[in-house]
């Protein structure tokens, strides 16, 4: 998207008017492996429901402002009660109003990058300062002591576990300790929690952390990424501070019913979820094959997704779409994460063409670099 013109830039905040608008870099490809999303089929019977309950919806009437059944549904779903719940307009929403709440200027938010972007992003729109502790370098792992230092005086400290989009986990018994000597919100975004280990996720915390909130969504495992569903987790106080910041009817009727439909087939998506965690893995060993012969480095991963350290990244990524058709994403231009791609788990077709197209394409790249 071409820069906004003076005369647009004059009369925008003076902060904001060098900000760009968010871009995955798509490209039309045949396979898309960039976005992380679950590219693997739903049943006829899955999707004869979301029929069946679009249907129900009356499309005259204003949706549900606090989607009360569906909420009830979640808080069913995690053992909580449904004021612990809110639902948003896809997590991002979700993550907007939090610091919408609870920071701003002067309300420093804390990150670990490399980490999702958009939460500094969000900070900057809101005009909060924010601090970033950087992984170390190498592994990409959390450096816990400077973390709890920073976040002594943070209106908000958000972590990502799964983290994307380096795929490792937070440890709870971090979490903990962090809420309880940090004055402000803690925020664990669990977008990929339901690819890693049930003993990683901080849900079970929210019972005796009264400033922890967790985003979950309905974009990955439940593969509704076009619906935009998400909610957070909090105590009934926080809760409460973020409907009242909330835009009004922010997810709409169709939404709430596919929802409510997605949670009826939640014994699909376990399966479903269990051949990607398998898929995964097949993905990875195959991956690290080329470790030894071509110089990859492979990042053991708890989500839907594995980031690669190789060289020719940037050349890599562009070979594979013009040459495969198969679109990956390119993290070459972002701070730290310097040779880095990261490839979504697709669908076993996916992936072999994938892997054929990977391997030949670096072979090449490296031959005529040597």
């Amino acid at each position: 998207m071409a820069g906004l013109p003076e005369r647009v830039k004059r009369l925008m905040r003076e902060d904001l008017r060098e900000l760009t608008p968010y871009d995955p870099a798509f490209r039309e490809t045949e396979v898309n492996l960039s976005a992380n999303e679950n590219t693997w089929p739903v049943s006829e019977a899955r999707l004869a429901s979301y029929v069946a309950a679009l249907e129900r919806v009356a499309l005259y009437r204003y949706p549900d402002p606090l989607a009360h059944e569906l909420r009830a549904r979640i808080a069913e779903l995690h053992g909580l009660a449904p004021e612990q719940v809110i639902v948003c307009n896809g997590a991002d929403e979700g993550l907007f109003n939090l610091l919408l709440a609870f920071s701003g200027p002067g309300r420093e938010v804390v990150v670990a990058p490399p980490t999702f972007e958009e939460y500094a992003n969000f900070a900057a729109l809101l005009a909060a300062p924010v601090r970033r502790v950087w992984r170390e370098e190498r592994a990409f792992t959390l450096d816990e002591e400077a973390l709890a230092e920073a976040s002594c005086s943070a209106a908000l400290t958000i972590l990502c576990s799964p983290n994307n989009p380096t795929g490792d986990v937070v440890r709870p018994e971090f979490v903990r300790a962090l809420h309880d000597s940090t004055p402000g919100i803690v925020l664990v975004d669990e977008a990929y929690a339901e690819f890693a280990s049930p003993e990683s996720s901080v849900v079970p915390l929210l019972s005796s952390s009264e400033r922890l909130v967790v985003a979950r969504t309905f974009s990955k495992a439940f593969s509704l990424a076009g619906a935009r569903l998400g909610y957070l987790l909090a105590s009934p106080d926080v809760v409460a501070a973020l409907a009242s910041v909330r835009q009004i009817y922010s997810v709409n009727a169709v939404t709430q019913a596919l929802g409510l439909a997605a949670l009826e087939a939640k014994d699909e998506v376990d399966e479903l979820v269990a051949k990607i965690i398998a898929e995964r893995g097949r993905l990875c060993a195959a991956l690290g094959e080329l470790s030894r012969e071509l110089g990859v480095e492979v990042f053991a991963s708890e989500a839907n997704f594995v980031l690669l350290r190789l060289p020719h990244a940037s050349a890599v990524r562009e070979r594979l779409a013009d040459e495969e058709s198969v679109l990956v994403r390119d993290f070459s231009y972002a701070r730290g994460l310097g040779g880095c791609l990261r490839v979504s788990v697709g669908t076993p077709a996916e992936d072999d063409r994938f892997l054929a197209g990977f391997a030949r394409i670096l072979r090449e790249e490296c031959a005529q670099a040597s």
